[in-house]
């Protein structure tokens, strides 16, 4: 991460962004650029298909372990199928976000007793962060920012760890705080690697849309319930 602020703090940076930056966007193949659309469609038909999962949970209380369960197994197999299966793996894609809705129903639910417009403010602060970080993955030069890839999976060790310590040596509260903003840095950052990666792989061939779009929706998720649990906190 020190080299991409020291980049952005070289002369010259922020008027060459404005000209070169957009220049770099027809780096961009119109076949790539028609998967992003398609890619982001798929994603959006996703989330909507999360927000339905949430509210069966707000109307019977269906999310917990089993769909959390149920979630993993239907990601398990979408990639397990044929990318030419191609209108099962869409369904399996709609059921996997449907149920990773009901999985974070518990914490939608909450935010709605405390103040319905924190869930409201948490999807659109989100929503405005992911689209940011998408456009300056797409705007920046090939392969720029794939190199934060091995930076990222270091950071999901030390959440996996940190909290497997707090579960075996207790300071939970601490180490729960530093997980929630810590985890919160690591996804968005994924988000803009996810970016990049998947338009690396559109131009080698790659043309999996639907598994572009998962990749993107567990990126979109984990800074959701991040955003709306801080801001359910500060509350």
């Amino acid at each position: 991460m020190e080299s991409f602020f020291q980049s952005q703090s070289q002369p010259g940076y922020g008027s060459s962004w404005n000209f070169d930056a957009f220049k770099n966007l027809h780096e961009i193949s119109p076949t790539v650029q028609s998967h992003l659309r398609q890619v982001y469609l798929t994603l959006c038909c996703a989330l909507v298909a999360s927000a339905v999962g949430s509210y069966l949970h707000i109307l019977w209380n269906i999310g917990g372990l089993l769909t959390t369960l149920a979630c993993l197994g239907c990601m398990a197999w979408l990639h397990a199928t044929h990318p030419y299966e191609e209108k099962k793996r869409v369904g399996l894609l709609m059921t996997a976000a449907a149920f990773e809705g009901a999985s974070i129903g518990p914490v939608v639910d909450l935010a709605i007793q405390v103040d319905p417009s924190l869930l409201v403010s948490a999807f659109v602060g989100c929503a405005i962060a992911f689209g940011c970080f998408s456009a300056a993955a797409m705007f920046a030069k090939r392969r720029e920012f794939l190199y934060l890839g091995a930076l990222l999976s270091s950071g999901v060790s030390i959440l996996f760890w940190l909290h497997f310590a707090s579960s075996l040596f207790g300071g939970y509260a601490a180490i729960f705080k530093f997980e929630l903003y810590f985890g919160l840095l690591v996804f968005v950052g994924y988000i803009v690697f996810d970016t990049q990666q998947i338009i690396e792989k559109a131009h080698f061939g790659d043309l999996d849309y639907v598994k572009h779009a998962l990749t993107l929706f567990t990126d979109f998720i984990a800074v959701f319930v991040r955003i709306l649990i801080i801001m359910l906190k500060n509350s």
